[in-house]
């Protein structure tokens, strides 16, 4: 494993030192600021959205007649699930890129600025018009449901956006692979590139259908849409965007938190294997959340089923390499109890905390998965807000909090600050008012899920039906969570302020681990991704051919649009 005291010089520009903060360029740690700074308005945004939404739900508010409990379901989902996570993991990986590769190429900043700009734009005007009204869709925008064709336009610069970043990405990586033959990328640059390989696969589902199909349907060219078209093509890019952002996270597990606890990676090798199989077998676990949609056989739902179980041995080997490497820790500082080494962990270190309690989050939102994707328990839970219980424990509470702590320590890397004991102190406070929060909103969806209440619905009592009486108390409880969540928000707002722009100046480094064992180094066919494409392309190609083409054959209608209030 290389690692950033072996790199060489970097790309033909200016050089590391010059103008450098923490050994990063300037000119790339702008265009890394530029990206975490939409993350953060998005978050503020999406979060007041989200608030208001579980007053509404639980019958504490009632909107003005001129906003809908829709549009802000939408935006809720839109900002939060799409936009938060693109320009956070893209300000990450950049900055983490250029750390441990020794700058960006020249290229790579070009097209990151200009994609930089695209998302920006796409995501003014797909905010624009989820504001107006005029996009009551939701975060799936499942067809028929239509809205304005001009919220498909800033759909699709979104993802216009994220494609140029993809392609910046690969010029660095290969331009460093093309630098140092015979040497392995270091681990945190092939964590990037399998995201935006990912990225890719996800993006061109989505881009297919939005601009192939959406738009000349939403514009009135063509007068029908076959939804279960559009509910596969988006399975195939919400579903991939999901292990986008667990993949972005666990980098973080992976490559940062050996560095933060005192300790090294605990295998190289193995940390390379579980990034290929999420890559290749990623893609086809879309279906799961087809399980009850017709015109999909159940021979089809079966072999889909198995291709997304096969997600579970990279995160079983994420558990084991991660509880690996801080036991291994512990046992180099001298601990020789069974369990001592869980002691000694540093615990009051913000950064590692976000960390150990978005992992621990991760243990019943992967439980909660298997469920979901299980044919005959997902009868039970389907449609219900179970599955945004299930979302809100691996987005809301495993993504979001590593992303907290990531934070913690980039941002500061970035403005060339140092984090002090007081923000340390508020940060750790945040982690618990996050995790509180979500504990409370999250566990009361899933039991209310269990109930039968479902979910995308503003009204919720059914006319004074007896059985929705039993979903009083955990509509207050998920509304009580939300009030808690918001909290957390304008504490994270403070820290990040503070971090940014007040804390005193110095140098902060982004944690990069070292391996515990030089030997156990990948072989190098690892970085030949064309390899892994070629395999995932084929696992799609098993998963998506027959179904694609058994709906394009013309046996379906279509369907009109149907507007929503």
């Amino acid at each position: 494993m290389t690692h950033i005291t072996d790199v060489p010089i970097r790309h033909k520009g200016k050089a590391v030192k010059a103008g450098a903060i923490a050994g990063i360029s300037k000119r790339d740690s702008r265009l890394s600021i530029a990206n975490l700074s939409i993350a953060f308005i998005a978050l503020v945004i999406g979060g007041a959205a989200g608030l208001l939404q579980g007053f509404v739900r639980s019958g504490f508010l009632e909107l003005p007649s001129w906003i809908s409990y829709y549009a802000l379901l939408t935006a809720h989902g839109v900002l939060l699930v799409l936009v938060l996570s693109s320009f956070f993991s893209i300000g990450y990986l950049y900055a983490g890129t250029s750390r441990v590769l020794g700058g960006l190429a020249d290229k790579t900043v070009a097209f990151g600025w200009t994609g930089f700009g695209l998302m920006t734009a796409g995501t003014v005007i797909a905010a624009f018009f989820i504001l107006s009204g005029d996009a009551n869709v939701l975060y799936t925008f499942y067809t028929p449901m239509q809205a304005n064709p001009w919220f498909y336009v800033g759909l699709s610069l979104l993802v216009v956006g994220i494609l140029l970043n993809c392609i910046g990405m690969f010029i660095t990586y290969q331009s460093w692979r093309k630098r140092n033959p015979g040497e392995l990328t270091p681990l945190f640059a092939f964590f990037s590139n399998a995201v935006f390989v990912l990225w890719v696969f996800a993006s061109l589902f989505i881009a297919v259908f939005v601009v192939g199909m959406v738009i000349p349907w939403a514009f009135g060219w063509v007068p029908t849409i076959d939804p279960m078209i559009g509910r596969t093509m988006f399975w195939a890019f919400g579903h991939t965007l999901v292990n986008i952002w667990m993949l972005t996270s666990i980098s973080a597990w992976y490559v940062s938190m050996p560095k933060i606890i005192g300790g090294k990676v605990f295998s190289d090798s193995l940390a390379r294997v579980a990034v290929v199989i999420l890559v290749v077998a990623n893609v086809p676990g879309g279906f799961h959340h087809q399980i009850l949609d017709p015109g999909l056989s159940v021979e089809l739902k079966f072999l889909h089923v198995i291709q997304t179980f096969m997600i579970i041995f990279p995160s079983l080997m994420t558990a084991f390499a991660i509880l690996a490497t801080m036991e291994r820790t512990g046992r180099t500082k001298g601990v020789t109890s069974l369990l001592g080494w869980w002691k000694i962990l540093p615990w009051s270190d913000a950064r590692f905390f976000a960390l150990i309690v978005a992992m621990l989050a991760y243990i019943p939102a992967g439980l909660g998965g298997i469920i979901n994707a299980s044919n005959q328990i997902n009868q039970v839970v389907h449609n219900s807000i179970w599955v945004t219980g299930h979302l809100h424990l691996t987005v809301g509470t495993t993504v979001m909090l590593t992303f907290f702590g990531i934070s913690y320590w980039l941002i500061p890397y970035l403005s060339g600050r140092k984090m002090t004991k007081t923000i340390n102190r508020l940060a750790l406070a945040q982690t618990v008012v996050w995790a509180s929060g979500m504990l409370l909103m999250s566990g009361a969806m899933h039991f209310n899920g269990l109930l039968g209440s479902p979910r995308r619905t503003a009204n919720t009592t059914y006319n004074g039906h007896s059985a929705a009486s039993d979903w009083a108390l955990y509509e207050m409880l998920m509304a009580m969570g939300g009030v808690i969540l918001f909290i957390g928000i304008l504490l994270l707002v403070y820290i990040w302020i503070q971090l940014a722009f007040i804390a005193p100046k110095g140098d902060t480094d982004f944690p990069i681990g070292e391996d515990y064992n030089k030997k156990d180094a990948s072989p190098l066919f690892m970085d030949r991704w064309a390899i892994w494409v070629a395999l995932a392309t084929l696992s799609i190609a098993i998963a998506y051919v027959i179904p694609l083409l058994d709906f394009a054959s013309g046996n379906s209608p279509g369907s009109p649009p149907f507007l929503m209030p």
